[in-house]
């Protein structure tokens, strides 16, 4: 069995692949056409950025295809009131509030308070509702927080 991923993981996942099989390849493939017509290619340095550019992409696009094949899509279930892949969680810790989301482990973005059900965050919040105090052991050791509220 894979990862899970939302539903809009999965949507940016599908994005992101369509992107780079039709317009960065046309744009590759372009620029790679231009620099072979410049002549010698041993000494050519935009055949050889392109030529890397399109391993790089050939690359992402093996990986976006493997977390498709590979991921199961979690359905979240807005009728259902516990912290579940999807919900946004919004917890009280030190008196300040915050809100996070959880998300699969390849949606993860701490930048963006996606985090990951696999987390220890993630973990712990997974099935609490709303009021629940939840303690989360991390690697600096153990924090409570306070779920408020849940989307």
């Amino acid at each position: 069995m894979g990862k899970f991923i939302t539903e809009s993981g999965l949507k940016k996942i599908q994005e992101e692949l369509e992107h780079r099989k039709v317009t960065i390849r046309q744009s590759i493939a372009a620029a790679i056409k231009e620099a072979k017509e410049q002549g010698d290619l041993s000494e050519n340095a935009e055949y050889s950025e392109a030529k890397r550019q399109q391993a790089e992409n050939e690359a992402r696009v093996a990986e976006l295809e493997f977390m498709l094949k590979e991921s199961t899509v979690v359905k979240y279930d807005k009728t259902n009131a516990i912290v579940q892949m999807g919900s946004t969680v919004k917890v009280k810790l030190n008196g300040d509030e915050m809100e996070f989301q959880i998300v699969g482990s390849n949606e993860a973005n701490p930048a963006e308070m996606k985090i990951s059900n696999e987390s220890p965050m993630g973990k712990a919040f997974m099935g609490h509702i709303k009021g629940d105090k939840v303690e989360v052991t991390t690697p600096i050791g153990k924090t409570k927080y306070e779920i408020l509220d849940l989307k």
